[in-house]
């Protein structure tokens, strides 16, 4: 996780076989709807939202069709340029 205030850019690595990620979308905690976010270069999706002070969700799919959901995936205190272990879905 990386970005300042007012953006996040998330690096995403596909390790499980499941096939190239084709969509990301990321949710904070207050919010009700999923917001889409865009390929920035590579693996790294980005979101141009001031997403500051909640706990953050993501939702991924694949281009073989799979949806994954890490709910919650950073914690409410997660701040820009943190270092996060693998996030196992």
């Amino acid at each position: 996780m990386n970005g300042r205030d007012y953006f996040e850019l998330v690096l995403i690595s596909n390790v499980g076989g499941a096939g190239d990620i084709s969509s990301v979308w990321i949710k904070g905690s207050k919010m009700s709807k999923w917001e889409t976010m865009s390929r920035n270069w590579g693996a790294n999706w980005q979101s141009l939202s001031y997403l500051n002070g909640p706990s953050l969700s993501f939702r991924i799919q694949t281009t073989n069709g799979k949806t994954l959901i890490a709910l919650n995936a950073l914690p409410s205190n997660w701040r820009a340029r943190l270092k996060s272990g693998a996030i196992k879905l």
